[in-house]
């Protein structure tokens, strides 16, 4: 037995096992030889989604140790539809790279997956391969997406920002009974599963080419498995905060080579309220109003905040937040005492932490621009008079005068709708952003309203949420 190094010459036997065993040496046992590697680039997870859709981007989730999928080797493969009882054949597809389209011509046909784990220092591991479980079907055709795309063909320029706001439409809601018969009757069964959405949302976001992306009802499962997978192969790194209780949440992706993330500070409205001292005083005020305290405590929203840092001009910082606002008509003080908590939490990060840097705030605010959530937020203050303060009624009454220190602006204005279902719709989703630092370059236009009622109403064959993306490009002032 005999230990070789490298380049060919015998290790001597009084050398430390931490010296002699180095990558490329060769252990001879007898006429056998065995090349040693340390920490070999492995693969521990390859899978491939369960739905593929013809013009539709397939990206399989890789996990593996030693190794990172970007600097992996990908070789897809279709099935060769067997002659007379010949055995199954794959035929290598042209593209080769981390992310896979079908064409119309792979439709009926399923895909074979070889991944080969490399650590971007030239080793490679033991390649795995993965069939998909069922064929590539035809897509939906037109989507109410493809003409923004139009407009976010690139990625914008390194003093610009594309910011991307979005009610996903959480599986947990969407695949109920209630859903399927009351809330999208008109919806097609089909189109309501997950799977069949996710290839839809994943071809959506990877088209904006967006550097910030703040989503609200997102599944856990469908943050692990489908979008961080897809999205980290589009160059965007991901974040995560799951409601109380539930089983959806809020997720940030922000683009890897624009920015870096320097810290989180993410809240429960709840706990926050209660447990942090900044929110005293609006504690105390609350402690009034104990119909209203409860209801408020009672509620799992979340608040998810990130502050980044630009990779080019380290001066340049921003504090981006994100948020999904309670949902009942009459809610309208809950939402009140949720922003005012959310306004201050931000204030302690972009004023006290990190002194005046940019605020760019997105989220589902359930909030009408008529509303005294969007007032508060643009105007900086609320009267204690405000009818929202009555919203549920003269016994639910709540009076406080807020204010706070930020002049945001709504980014994109206030379309006619972002929220288009069957019995309702009006704008809820925004995208604030702090007007002393930043400006609105372009917003994307939205999908005509031929387009979102081509099937009565959201979700639909075409569209994988009941809302619709807002996004824009910003700029440093």
């Amino acid at each position: 037995v005999r230990l070789f190094s490298r380049d060919g010459a015998a290790v001597a036997e009084e050398v430390p096992n931490a010296a002699a065993w180095q990558d490329g040496a060769v252990l001879h046992i007898g006429p056998a030889r065995y090349r040693v590697e340390r920490n070999p680039p492995a693969l521990t997870e390859l899978r491939l989604p369960r739905s593929l859709l013809a013009g539709f981007p397939v990206c399989p989730k890789v996990s593996a140790e030693f190794a990172a999928p970007q600097h992996c080797l990908f070789r897809w493969f279709r099935e060769q539809r067997p002659a007379g009882g010949a055995d199954e054949a794959w035929v290598e597809a042209a593209a080769a790279g981390r992310v896979f389209t079908p064409s119309n011509a792979l439709v009926g046909l399923r895909l074979k997956l070889r991944c080969t784990p490399g650590d971007g220092e030239q080793r490679y591991g033991p390649a795995r391969e993965v069939e998909s479980s069922g064929p590539v079907e035809a897509g939906p055709g037109a989507c109410t997406f493809d003409t923004r795309h139009l407009y976010t063909r690139k990625v914008c320029g390194q003093g610009s920002v594309r910011a991307v706001t979005y009610n996903i439409l959480a599986d947990t809601y969407a695949q109920t009974e209630f859903s399927r018969t009351v809330l999208y009757p008109y919806c097609a069964p089909y189109a309501l599963e997950v799977d069949y959405r996710q290839n839809l949302l994943k071809k959506e976001l990877a088209g904006y080419s967006a550097d910030l992306i703040c989503l609200q009802e997102v599944d856990k499962s469908v943050f692990v498995d489908s979008l961080v997978p897809a999205l980290d192969a589009f160059g965007l790194e991901g974040l995560f905060k799951i409601k109380e209780k539930q089983h959806e949440g809020l997720a940030t992706f922000y683009r890897r080579d624009k920015f870096s993330l320097l810290s989180q500070h993410d809240i429960a409205f709840s706990e926050a309220l209660l447990g942090e001292p900044l929110h005293k005083e609006l504690c105390d005020q609350l402690a009034r109003y104990p119909l209203v305290q409860e209801k408020v405590l009672q509620r799992s929203s979340v608040l998810q905040v990130s502050v980044l840092q630009s990779t080019t001009d380290p001066s340049r910082k921003l504090c981006v937040a994100n948020t999904h606002l309670y949902w009942h008509p009459k809610g309208g003080n809950i939402r009140l005492i949720q922003i005012a908590v959310a306004l201050s939490h931000i204030k302690h990060v972009a004023r006290d932490l990190y002194p005046n840097i940019p605020v760019i705030f997105c989220g589902d605010f359930n909030s009408t621009p008529s509303s005294g959530t969007y007032s508060f937020i643009s105007s900086g203050v609320i009267a204690e008079d405000h009818e929202d303060w009555v919203s549920n009624g003269e016994e639910e009454r709540c009076s406080m005068a807020l204010s706070h220190p930020f002049k945001l602006l709504s980014a994109c204005g206030e379309p006619a709708y972002t929220n288009y279902v069957g019995g309702f719709h009006g704008c809820l989703d925004y995208i604030f952003i702090d007007k002393n630092a930043l400006e609105v370059e372009q917003v994307i236009p939205l999908p005509s309203h031929e387009e979102v009622t081509t099937h009565q109403a959201l979700p639909s064959v075409s569209h994988p949420s009941d809302h619709i993306a807002l996004i824009c490009d910003l700029k440093w002032k």
